[in-house]
């Protein structure tokens, strides 16, 4: 009995961590607008304060952060994260820092937190919320499939 219900514990365990697998946050732009293009799929920016905003903090894990999401996005979505931490021992390297910036200044150049931008696989803006999403992880992939 108890070997049976460790044996279903850690299937559930791996049903749990398979998924976030499949969801991988770009780190370089060319790199994240090169796969979108090779892929023909939709880049999803995101410009979070990881450390210091807690709506940011609270859209990664509501939205991006659940299993529906997880697996939307690593069938049809390439994701960058334009992070803008503040505290010195979450710097980012200053070439991604000038990246991000130069990221801001194109797509969200109002400096909203969070702020996501749906784009076309050639850097054209399709839909952009300025704020936190406040809907289901499912009404968001809905919003992005309608698109």
């Amino acid at each position: 009995m108890i070997k049976k219900s460790l044996f279903i514990g850690l299937i559930g365990l791996f049903l749990c961590v398979v998924p976030s697998h499949g969801q991988q946050w770009q780190h370089s732009w060319n790199e994240a607008t090169a796969l979108a293009q090779k892929e023909h799929k939709h880049i999803l920016l995101n410009f979070s304060g990881s450390d210091w905003c807690l709506l940011c903090m609270r859209m990664h894990k509501n939205i991006f952060g659940s299993n529906q999401f997880i697996t939307f996005a690593s069938q049809n979505l390439i994701l960058y994260d334009a992070d803008f931490p503040r505290n010195k021992k979450n710097q980012l390297s200053k070439e991604l820092e000038r990246q991000n910036n130069t990221l801001a200044d194109k797509y969200n150049s109002a400096g909203h937190f969070p702020c996501t931008v749906l784009l076309d696989d050639n850097g054209k803006v399709l839909k952009q919320w300025d704020s936190a999403y406040t809907g289901t992880p499912e009404s968001f992939i809905a919003e992005i499939k309608s698109l």
